[in-house]
């Protein structure tokens, strides 16, 4: 157990976020409590000197760590940052802001030998805890650094790997020629379909299981296609042009063809789809798949669908709580080709209970032969809600070790590469085993736009239905606003037209 004594800042939820990443035996106490008392642990005091002037900001951590009087442990980092006159004249929020990245940072830093050596971690990402690295590649390139620069950049504030480093600075430049020049005129459309047909063990979305709510989809539809309506006559209307559409959930092929079609009609009687470059849906578990539901979707122009196993092994899908075989993702997957569909994503996760490498050596040559244009690649990430977080210590003995995840990662890798499948975007989340990282990898020109643009938030994502999270992205002030519709799926259903109201708030107050 140590102790954690702040000074000079009281960034707590961060450092204990960062401390997570090498242990859970940690507490922070306050200044007035008795050392004596706890001499029997280690401390850990941080301290933080800001200091600023017109021309610079100066920040400086010192970590200390003591053991019965005794300093085991002593080191400083220091930042400095210049301040351009026209770039931050009056720009007080802007400024406090790059005193709070850099005060994390170095405080982060300062902290992290002490951690490394006790507990023989090694970490690829350093310090970097964010979910989108990919996206502070892009802030750097935007402010005039090359990718030489942003290297040695991300390597001394961040301590990131070489191997980390490169996968994000070819992600980037992969994603340059997709996401800029940036516009505020186009948006991205997210609908959320919160049904599936069983729960998955790992599964935090909002989701609810056909058994207790198959009998609400109808009403659903009517109020989903209510708020698009509503929030599109208010806001949308001849002032932004759609780019991508991405259908997703829980799992929208959970409904019915006939369900299919009317929520499909309904978006197209709203909204224009005359520049839309993309329109993803995921038709996800092979369970909720057939010949019907798919002629719908190809009716209604569907350029991209995700048809995802998850993992091809039988005794994995079971233990997960699906209710397929590996047979079935096959039929439905050789189904969905043959009626021609030529851009299908599978997903599949490293680190589920009981896999190994040579089942993730299995899976990949599964889905190789199969042949799809997209594959993602997840890491397990232990989110509060889910079965397996809720029951931990069930699933606890079928958890991977750290070096079996990165031997995972880079079977996936190896074997990608091999066949033509290039990283192009990645994300990471809190929880995951290894503290690693979520890609998606593709075929040369079939990148898909949607995910790149969610997750380097340059673009506004207008999103609809229980649970459904929009981001309102205003590139002149580098600044982003979430507006959340409730994940509940009964109150959703009573209130769609506060979260109508929520949106139209969020334009107005910003004068658009």
């Amino acid at each position: 157990m140590i102790k954690i004594l702040l000074q000079g800042h009281d960034y707590k939820y961060e450092i204990a976020e960062f401390l997570k990443l090498f242990t859970s035996e940690f507490s922070f106490i306050d200044g007035s409590e008795d050392f004596d008392v706890i001499n029997q642990v280690d401390i850990l005091m941080s301290q933080l000197y800001i200091g600023k002037t017109d021309q610079k900001i100066r920040v400086s951590a010192t970590s200390q760590v003591i053991s019965d009087g005794e300093i085991l442990f002593n080191n400083s980092i220091e930042e400095e940052y210049l301040l351009e006159e026209k770039k931050f004249a009056k720009n007080n929020k802007k400024i406090d802001n790059i005193v709070k990245t850099m005060s994390k940072r170095v405080i982060q830093k300062s902290m992290y030998p002490y951690f490394v050596d006790k507990y023989k971690i090694d970490l690829p990402w350093g310090i970097l805890t964010g979910i989108r690295p990919v996206k502070k590649i892009h802030s750097l390139l935007d402010e005039g650094m090359d990718y030489e620069e942003i290297g040695k950049f991300m390597i001394d504030k961040y301590l990131i790997s070489e191997e980390k480093l490169e996968l994000i600075l070819n992600i980037a430049k992969r994603e340059r020629k997709f996401i800029y020049p940036l516009s505020e005129n186009k948006i991205s459309m997210y609908v959320s379909i919160p049904f599936c047909p069983s729960r998955c063990v790992y599964c935090s979305f909002p989701s609810n299981t056909l058994s207790e709510f198959g009998d609400v989809r109808d009403k659903y539809i009517e109020k989903l296609l209510w708020e698009i309506e509503g929030t599109h006559r208010q806001i949308m209307e001849g002032k932004k042009e759609i780019e991508t559409l991405y259908i997703g959930g829980g799992t929208p092929t959970s409904l019915e063809a006939k369900q299919l079609d009317r929520l499909m009609s309904g978006l197209k009687n709203i909204l224009d789809f005359t520049n839309i470059k993309e329109f993803t849906v995921e038709a996800g578990r092979p369970d909720t798949i057939d010949e019907e539901k798919l002629l719908v979707l190809k009716n209604h122009k569907v350029s991209r669908i995700s048809i995802n196993p998850q993992s091809m092994n039988e005794d994995t899908l079971l233990k997960i709580g699906r209710k397929h075989s590996v047979d079935d993702i096959k039929s439905v997957f050789k189904l969905a080709r043959k009626m021609g569909f030529d851009n299908i994503n599978m997903d599949l996760i490293l680190g589920l209970p009981g896999e190994d490498p040579n089942m993730v050596k299995n899976t990949i040559k599964e889905i190789l032969e199969l042949n799809p244009e997209n594959i993602t690649v997840h890491t397990l990430a232990l989110k509060r809600t889910s079965e397996i977080s809720m029951n931990i210590e069930k699933y606890r003995e079928g958890f991977t070790d750290y070096n079996n995840m990165v031997d995972m990662i880079s079977i996936c890798k190896e074997e990608l590469s091999k066949n033509g499948y290039n990283p192009y975007y990645m994300y990471r989340q809190k929880h995951m085993l290894g503290n690693l990282e979520n890609i998606g990898y593709s075929k040369k020109g079939f990148e898909c736009l949607y995910n790149m643009q969610i997750m380097e938030e340059r673009q506004t994502n207008m999103a609809f239905g229980a649970g459904a999270v929009s981001k309102f992205v205003y590139l002149d002030e580098d600044r982003l606003e979430r507006v959340d519709d409730v994940k509940n799926l009964e109150i959703y259903l009573e209130r769609v037209d506060d979260m109508i109201n929520k949106k139209i708030r969020e334009v107005r107050k910003n004068g658009d």
